[in-house]
């Protein structure tokens, strides 16, 4: 029986468990491939701190040049994180005719056309199922699955530290800080959790969610980006009053011949299936034309779902190696597509407005919403101890541009000021 053998890079939580799985697993992984897969090599920056973590006959070293130069050592795992030096890494393991499995999600999200050109030149393989969504086969059930369908929306909550403080607002009433102090405390959260918390996280999933269903690369620069860091705990609890859920969607969909996408809090119905999402969890609902609503859910962290889907990618490729056929992008998906106009991207939103408590105000309010072509469809109003009015709206559809043109209007007001603005489901 042919063994392939696999280097490593990174041993923290996601390396660590892949080790663990190659090693229980390879039994069923060989009657799969008719190969046996072993861990041949460990990279990492201290060697001596990781030493005692790996089994019996797996080498340990801080000297990438121990994987590169290894012609027995055909599959790299890359889970060290980061966009530096993981590319550089990366593309020096496919210039050594080296097949890569990675979870690096901003890596491919800001140079995954470039290294996947470069695998290509290789004749090698690069995978990167666990980029998107942790443990929940997402992107090969979209090359596969949907190869055929016409793929309209994709829309779901692909990160699961911001889930689980929205979870913790609206079930615990705690504020935001309390959430996320307590999402670091149980390891959901990093120390500094901006990137999680700022939607850039969630942003760069979308990104290479786009490219699988639409076969176009949207630039984060070109996505509008917001996070949660600023919900109120009173728009939590008007939310659920109105019949919502606030949840952090990254949504990308098709108008025309466009597509945009973008990332941001958004008032679900607590009847529609992203609602009953909770905690560290992820979702992504995919909508063909043929096929209609579809929802997969699953784990979207954590070490071992996490390596259950970098393990997928390493069958993969020792398929691909058994039959000879390595060398395929894992997508081939190109399209062009057009530009977006503000105007075609149209929700209902919600809306929190600060005012003075003085007559005239609501009447002004109607009269901005008048001028910019736009209504709503509840209203809930509750005065504050500081002579000052609280006002909470959901409108009906507006479009992005007259959503820009109110919020130029409010701000040349100096007795009302728009606290929030979220999308509605």
């Amino acid at each position: 029986m042919d063994e392939i053998k696999i280097g490593l890079i990174g041993l923290g939580t996601v390396g660590s468990s892949v080790l663990k799985m190659v090693t229980e697993n390879s039994d069923k992984v060989q009657n799969i491939t008719g190969r046996y897969l072993s861990v041949k090599t460990v990279v990492v920056r201290d060697v001596a701190k990781h030493q005692n973590e790996v089994p019996e006959g797996v080498t340990v070293t801080d000297d990438l040049n121990t994987i590169v130069n290894d012609p027995e050592i055909k599959i790299v795992v890359e889970v060290m994180g980061g966009v530096h030096p993981a590319k550089e890494v990366i593309t020096t393991l496919l210039n050594a005719k080296k097949h890569v499995v990675t979870a690096n999600k901003d890596l491919i999200a800001s140079a995954g056309e470039e290294l996947a050109a470069i695998a290509k030149q290789n004749h090698c393989d690069l995978m990167y199922e666990a980029s998107v969504a942790g443990g929940i086969p997402i992107l090969r059930t979209i090359v596969t699955s949907f190869a055929a369908d016409y793929i309209t929306e994709v829309k779901g909550i692909v990160n699961g530290t911001t889930n689980y403080i929205l979870t913790q607002m609206q079930r615990k009433h705690w504020s935001y800080d309390q959430a996320l102090m307590k999402a670091q405390e149980l390891g959901f959260a990093e120390s500094d959790p901006t990137n999680d918390v700022e939607g850039i996280d969630a942003a760069y999933k979308m990104v290479i969610l786009s490219q699988f269903s639409y076969g176009t690369h949207i630039k984060l620069s070109n996505m509008s980006v917001e996070g949660i860091s600023t919900i109120q705990q009173e728009d939590v609890q008007q939310a659920d009053a109105f019949g919502y859920t606030i949840k952090l969607l990254g949504i990308a969909r098709r108008i025309d011949d466009g597509v945009f996408a973008e990332v941001g809090p958004v008032l679900v119905p607590q009847d529609h299936p992203l609602a009953t999402i909770n905690n560290e969890n992820n979702a992504v609902m995919v909508t063909g034309k043929a096929v209609g609503e579809t929802l997969f859910y699953g784990p979207g962290a954590g070490g071992l779902p996490t390596a259950n889907s970098v393990l997928s990618d390493i069958v993969s490729v020792t398929k691909n190696i058994a039959l000879g056929t390595t060398g395929n992008s894992f997508n081939n998906y190109q399209s062009k597509v057009g530009k977006v106009d503000p105007n075609d991207v149209i929700y209902p939103y919600y809306l929190s407005l600060r005012m003075l408590d003085i007559p005239g105000q609501m009447l002004k309010f109607t009269q901005i919403m008048t001028q910019i072509g736009a209504s709503f469809s509840q209203i809930v109003q509750t005065k504050n101890d500081d002579q000052t009015a609280r006002v909470v709206i959901i409108t009906h559809d507006m479009s992005k541009a007259q959503l820009h043109d109110l919020k130029t209007y409010l701000s040349k007001i100096n007795t009302m000021s728009l606290l929030a603005a979220y999308k509605v489901l």
